[in-house]
């Protein structure tokens, strides 16, 4: 395991788990990018437990989440941009030399940023894009709407509304093929009337 306690290798492994992290939130729930970036972090915090840190380099990589918070509730580019800037800064010169304050190859490091950054401000943005996109599904849009009653309707039935077909049930019973309007909505059970 020395291969780990390489700057270089620590710091790409550090680089790897964030980017997995990322990725992660932006498609969550297969499991396997969370368990890569974890796997990832323990790597790296094995490479940092055993090496030599820069202390401020830590607290600028904990200090980049506080703009990155700001940048989702703002959805303010330039707090997203404060927030790569200190995750760039703070994992470039994470891990020390004992004779310098900077141990990663200067050209790893520009190379393995500039995508790092690049990836980060990708993903940001996406995510910070589907935090105020409304819905393009907006099941409250249906109240109000007319449609067309394609079985019996009572108990339950069916109905044609916006272009989709929709289980519906009615207070009166109303005919297939009668116009209808959407009075409100149960869960995904339209309540409906009959339209004269």
């Amino acid at each position: 395991m020395d291969f780990l306690l390489d700057p270089n290798f620590a710091y790409l492994i550090l680089l790897s788990g964030i980017i997995l992290a990322l990725l992660a939130v932006v498609t969550p729930g297969t499991g396997v990018l969370e368990i890569g970036a974890i796997f990832c972090f323990l790597l790296a915090g094995y490479a940092a437990y055993n090496l030599s840190i820069n202390w401020w380099a830590l607290a600028l990589l904990i200090l980049s989440v506080i703009p990155f918070g700001y940048a989702a509730k703002t959805s303010k580019k330039i707090f997203l941009g404060v927030s790569i800037f200190l995750l760039v800064m703070g994992s470039v010169f994470l891990f020390a030399n004992e004779d310098e304050w900077f141990s990663v190859n200067p050209i790893v490091a520009l190379l393995s940023s500039g995508i790092l950054a690049g990836i980060f401000w990708f993903v940001a943005i996406k995510f910070l894009q589907t935090l105020t996109t409304r819905p393009t599904h907006d099941l409250e849009a249906l109240i109000g709407q007319a449609g067309e009653a394609r079985t019996v309707i009572q108990n339950d039935g069916s109905v044609y509304v916006n272009g989709e077909l929709w289980s519906a049930r009615s207070e009166k019973k109303i005919a297939s093929g009668s116009h209808i309007r959407v009075i409100r909505r149960e869960g995904f059970t339209l309540v409906v009337e009959k339209v004269e």
